[in-house]
């Protein structure tokens, strides 16, 4: 596979220029311990070794999964679960630093059965989710302590702002989220007040460390929000159906994510995805056989639809990387 013409499609397509630039620009905004990057948003061990390697060796997971991978990947200086788990028994036997939010009395009683020493406490800043409210944090916090658990602090994540298109907006709100956060800190304590995402990032002076993770690849909702972020990975599709009015390429549903609208491209106007199928009015017209570039809507569920991603120096195929953290 000298090229990305040698491909199967549909294929994810990472390029590592652009890659390292995004790398590069999150390293020099926050830098070191600024930053816990969150592999959720590519599942990938080798992206994320590149991330620690831009000096970011902290990481945030969303699942058990997630954190065994990137224990076995030598990657377990310092992760956090950012998500209540009931089984925590995996976790304990980890060669790796584990912390775990907690939101309950039920999900602390795991953290402590299954042998977690380490808990953030979760709190509820606005977004419908997990999370205790800011003024249960403290008798948490308090309980956690008397079973003998290394409160580290607390987090919260305002993802109900994140997309805000008016920064103005977002800016008004984030602080308003966080004003609760920091209220819950100073009755939980601790050093670590984590937060945010990349729609967020350089616009929270509250939290400790921000927990960024779309930021290395990038997808038409952020983009949206002007940061200094360019897009680094596509869907490569082959065009399979032509008529008059549209043509038709073979990647849709299952390998698209879709809860943030249509994907795009420069190919031409798309009028919707169905399994297996991208239909959409070319400009200009193409021919069976041509291929096409997709940029996804929300790179995460995208990522975790794929075996694996192609990386690429212009348009020669230099590796591939398995997206070895999907599943749970």
């Amino acid at each position: 596979m000298a090229t990305i013409h040698d491909l199967p499609t549909p294929s994810l397509i990472l390029d590592a220029a652009l890659l390292e630039q995004n790398l590069a620009a999150m390293a020099k905004a926050l830098p070191g311990e600024r930053l816990r990057p969150h592999v959720k948003a590519h599942k990938c061990s080798e992206l994320a070794r590149r991330q620690r390697d831009a000096g970011h060796a902290n990481f945030c997971c969303a699942t058990v999964r997630e954190m065994e991978v990137m224990a076995e990947a030598g990657l377990g200086e310092d992760l956090l679960l950012a998500n209540e788990v009931l089984d925590t028994r995996r976790l304990a036997a980890l060669d790796a630093r584990v912390t775990v939010a907690i939101d309950s009395d039920e999900t602390l009683d795991a953290a402590v059965s299954g042998g977690v020493r380490e808990v953030l406490v979760d709190v509820n800043v606005g977004l419908p989710r997990c999370g205790c409210s800011p003024e249960d944090a403290g008798r948490l916090a308090d309980r956690a302590r008397k079973q003998g658990l290394e409160v580290r602090g607390v987090m919260g994540y305002e993802g109900h702002i994140v997309g805000i298109a008016d920064r103005a907006e977002r800016e008004r709100r984030c602080a308003e989220s966080m004003e609760l956060l920091k209220r819950a800190h100073a009755d939980v304590g601790g050093d670590v007040i984590s937060a945010g995402g990349t729609g967020t990032y350089d616009c929270n002076p509250i939290a400790t460390e921000i927990q960024a993770g779309s930021y290395a690849l990038m997808d038409t909702a952020y983009r949206e929000l002007g940061h200094p972020f360019v897009q680094a990975v596509w869907l490569w599709l082959t065009v399979i159906s032509v008529s008059d009015a549209y043509a038709v390429a073979d990647g849709g549903l299952k390998s698209l994510g879709m809860d943030h609208g249509n994907p795009t491209t420069e190919a031409g106007k798309v009028w919707f995805c169905s399994d297996e199928h991208l239909t959409f009015a070319p400009e200009p017209k193409l021919a069976v056989g041509d291929r096409i570039r997709v940029i996804p809507a929300h790179i995460d569920p995208t990522l975790a639809y794929h075996e694996r991603v192609y990386v690429v120096e212009g348009e020669e195929v230099v590796d591939e990387w398995p997206i070895d953290m999907r599943g749970w």
